[in-house]
């Protein structure tokens, strides 16, 4: 990173990692792991960004109810004590999630992650109680980082009808509700988005609003393309998750590419929320492998990094008080439900050696940091 030029790196601290149990007794490896790399970071001259949930809820507390659990709001803050406590001496920029939106609507709404359920009353009680953990965990860490700014990870991108009938587009403005809106205005402004309001308000407690309402330092934007939705009578929520439509432009593993989509997300989220704007994710991946000469040569994430940033170029121009830009990611690393099979790192991992290989595109990122910003490498 100190090679590239990076002037920051955003991790995330794993719940399970840190707490085992989620309560209680802290594990003292674990909260050392997190010293070396901080102060690593910092000897490098590379501030250091903190997630504190990236998804890994520790099984103890899943196995109480995890996020359908109302309780979890002061487990969370009590995590979120911990935490602070420990690193907030040396780390100023805490988030407190990552893409909330993802693991409930894809745990409890289409079953594609843990839990692994669909059941629209968990789901609303799930956005519900991450919200009340979100705001509880915004206390915490003001109170014991008090030079830090804080922030949340939302994923922002433009949820849009496969088909442009009445049923479609109802379907494109619901999901908007779960995948663009459930957070960001409940922490932000307040209130939920109308649809999402009705279903959630049976596990709405007195002052819960004004619990989640903790006006952030700054917005986070996680953006790779747009989201598509179809109408379907029989699906839990109304609504079933498509696929793009066929002859858009996608990257190598099959995700649409829509640079203009990225830049109107900036300038909406801005005019929407008025926050500082930090891209934390943004990236291609691929199913790749080196050469015959041992290099790996993705000049197709060249060209989406390039038409992206410029794409960022032009919401600053446009207005959007954007602070920074994340590549995601550094490293090859696990993907989640594609595994180790997708890659979006910038530096291949050959993952039996742990042989690190620098990309086409880290040589390329090095240089736009540097402001050469060349279209593609090699040029």
């Amino acid at each position: 990173m100190r090679d590239l030029g990076v002037g920051a790196y955003r991790f995330s601290i794993a719940w399970p990692r840190v707490l085992p149990m989620g309560r209680g007794a802290a594990n003292e490896a674990g909260l050392a792991f997190y010293d070396r790399l901080i102060d690593g970071l910092l000897a490098a001259g590379i501030e250091p960004w903190l997630c504190l949930y990236h998804w890994d809820l520790p099984q103890a507390l899943q196995d109480q109810g995890g996020w359908l659990n109302r309780d979890i709001a002061g487990w969370f803050a009590d995590y979120a004590q911990l935490v602070a406590s420990r690193f907030g001496d040396r780390v100023r920029r805490f988030a407190t999630f990552n893409e909330p939106s993802v693991f409930t609507l894809f745990g409890y709404g289409f079953a594609w992650h843990p839990p692994g359920t669909t059941d629209p009353a968990g789901l609303h009680q799930a956005i519900h109680h991450v919200n009340l953990a979100h705001g509880a965990g915004v206390d915490v860490l003001r109170a014991h980082a008090p030079l830090a700014s804080v922030g949340a990870i939302h994923n922002m991108q433009p949820a849009r009808p496969v088909a442009r009938t009445p049923a479609d587009d109802a379907a494109a403005a619901l999901l908007d509700e779960y995948w663009n809106k459930a957070f960001p205005e409940a922490q932000i402004l307040g209130h939920y988005p109308p649809a999402l309001a009705r279903a959630i308000e049976p596990y709405v407690q007195a002052g819960d609003m004004d619990r989640i309402c903790r006006k952030p330092d700054w917005f986070g934007v996680n953006h790779y393309s747009p989201v598509y939705a179809r109408a379907d009578a029989k699906a839990p929520l109304g609504f079933a998750w498509a696929d793009a439509p066929p002859g858009v432009p996608r990257s190598p593993i099959g995700w649409q590419v829509d640079p203009d989509a990225f830049r109107d997300t900036l300038i909406d989220v801005d005019r929407r929320y008025r926050l500082p704007i930090y891209v934390l994710e943004n990236g291609a991946g691929a199913v790749e492998a080196p050469n015959a000469a041992g290099a790996v040569v993705d000049l197709e994430r060249v060209d989406f990094l390039a038409s992206y940033t410029g794409a960022l170029r032009e919401a600053v121009l446009a207005g959007a008080d954007v602070r920074g830009y994340f590549v995601w990611s550094l490293l090859d690393n696990f993907e989640w439900g594609a595994g180790y099979a997708s890659r979006f790192g910038l530096v291949y991992v050959d993952y039996p050696t742990q042989r690190r290989i620098p990309k086409a595109s880290a040589r390329w990122y090095a240089q736009l940091i540097r402001g050469e910003g060349l279209a593609r490498a090699g040029q």
